[in-house]
């Protein structure tokens, strides 16, 4: 089951760092620029977001796996339409529509976990799904970079279809649903608001949210914004980014594989606490390195080594701290913190992109930025934190 929830959490670095690769590539074909190309990975955040607000309090309501299947069906269909598309909008619209549809298979995995497990436990389990996950962005990047060489860019979406029907089968066959107790009432707008109300009025839960969306912002604006400036100012090809992506995503896999082992001995906020120094110092270092040395790739990566390490620290203890406090309302929870999360990330990916022109300076801005408000948001939450316990 760990397993199977895992693949479904991957659903989301495939996407993207499948088809990440081929960004330029995919400019050239479509005849396009770098900003509205960039509009294809947030339009996917975009619709991520909101299916996030859908998915949870639905899934509260009428159980995980109805809801999973519907998630599944709207992802395939959108990936066929995004392998067909033939201009940059409507590959736009059927990305928004994707990640519409695959915001459903990870907010549940989140949300199946929380209803089976509490607490350092809920960490440890989002840690070991993190460290099997991890292998996603590990390949991912390196796939795309030889199906872009090989074939094109709509050769990801083929490898997406087939993948995420696959997994449909598998989550649909072995599965079990592992709701408690349904919420009671009628569903409607006014009762998912009313329960993102009562998640949203927690300091507690609004802390380990600004974490989580600051992992989330510097992880995707290194995704959305490093092929074109690796290209540009650093000159790699599409399989050379492959290899230096997969590099910076393994360090997040040994960051979750060693807060699976640390974390019932240091607890959530013990394991987060190394993650977002991490995090700051990796801002820091980066902001360093491209002053000295502004024509060295290295400057830029091993920074983001760093960073990615630090994420898979913070990121899954952080998750399983921010739906904690709501056992009855994980789904909610869950789908909250993700649509923060995902708006946050698209809007200043979008600002990034549109500033990005021969220069890694407004990548960096962002490493820093996020790095550092993750670390100070935590600082000054901790009696905040301890008193909740």
């Amino acid at each position: 089951m760990t397993v199977v929830l895992a693949l479904m959490t991957a659903l989301g670095p495939i996407s993207t760092d499948l088809y990440v690769p081929a960004l330029p590539s995919l400019a050239l074909d479509l005849n396009t620029t770098a900003a509205k190309v960039q509009w294809t990975m947030s339009a996917y955040l975009i619709g991520f977001g909101f299916g996030q607000l859908i998915y949870g309090p639905l899934s509260d309501k009428f159980g995980r796996k109805p809801i999973l299947l519907v998630g599944f069906g709207i992802f395939l269909i959108a990936t066929i339409a995004s392998g067909l598309a033939v201009t940059v909008e409507a590959l736009t619209l059927a990305r928004g529509l994707q990640g519409f549809g695959g915001a459903c298979p990870q907010i549940l995995a989140r949300a199946m976990v929380r209803d089976l497990h509490e607490g350092h436990h809920a960490g440890r389990q989002l840690a070991v799904m993190s460290t099997i996950m991890g292998l996603a962005p590990v390949l991912s990047p390196l796939a795309g970079g030889l199906l872009t060489v090989w074939f094109s860019w709509r050769a990801a979406f083929v490898v997406m279809f087939i993948l995420v029907a696959a997994l449909t089968i598998i989550a649909v066959t072995l599965l079990p649903e592992t709701i408690r107790s349904k919420t009671k009432g009628p569903i409607s707008v006014r009762s998912i608001a009313a329960s993102f109300a009562i998640v949203a009025k927690s300091r507690v839960w609004l802390a380990y949210a600004v974490i989580v969306a600051c992992c989330h912002i510097g992880l995707f604006t290194f995704i959305s914004t490093s092929p074109f400036v690796l290209r540009s100012q650093y000159g790699l090809n599409p399989l050379q980014f492959g290899i230096g992506f997969s590099i910076c995503s393994t360090a997040f896999v040994c960051g979750a594989a060693i807060s699976s082992r640390i974390v019932s001995r240091l607890g959530l906020d013990g394991t987060m606490e190394i993650g977002v120094a991490l995090l700051a110092g990796a801002g820091v270092l980066q902001a360093l390195g491209l002053f000295l040395f502004p024509d060295n790739v290295l400057a830029l990566f091993i920074p983001e080594v760093i960073f990615f390490s630090g994420i898979g620290l913070v990121l899954p203890n952080a998750v399983a701290a921010a739906l904690s406090p709501f056992p009855e309302r994980a789904g909610a929870a869950s789908s909250l913190a993700g649509f923060f999360q995902m708006m946050a990330s698209a809007a200043i990916g979008i600002l990034v992109v549109s500033l990005i022109r021969d220069n890694a300076w407004p990548l960096v801005v962002v490493t820093v930025l996020s790095g550092a408000t993750a670390f100070i948001v935590f600082a000054f939450s901790r009696k905040l934190r301890f008193n909740n316990r």
